[in-house]
């Protein structure tokens, strides 16, 4: 599963993130952060595909999208 981190140090709010999410998994947070703006948070991990959009259009980049790599297991007998 897709995990999205946003660095509430560098978001300015910008809300380009929200608009690139093909999904709407992203949405401006309610509450300030230490910088005065209200910064971006995933708001539903499950929905996400690990795109990258949002990443890839944040001018601050203040977003970073990490995949797992899915365990296969070994086949039996190995």
């Amino acid at each position: 599963m897709p995990n999205i981190k946003v660095d509430e140090t560098r978001c300015k709010g910008c809300e380009l993130c929200t608009a690139a999410c093909p999904k709407q998994c992203i949405v401006m947070s309610t509450t300030f952060g230490i910088t005065g703006y209200y910064p971006a948070t995933c708001c539903a991990p499950e929905r996400c595909t690990g795109c990258a959009l949002c990443a890839q259009v944040c001018p601050d980049l203040a977003i970073a999208v990490f995949k797992e790599e899915k365990k296969t297991k070994a086949p039996d007998g190995i």
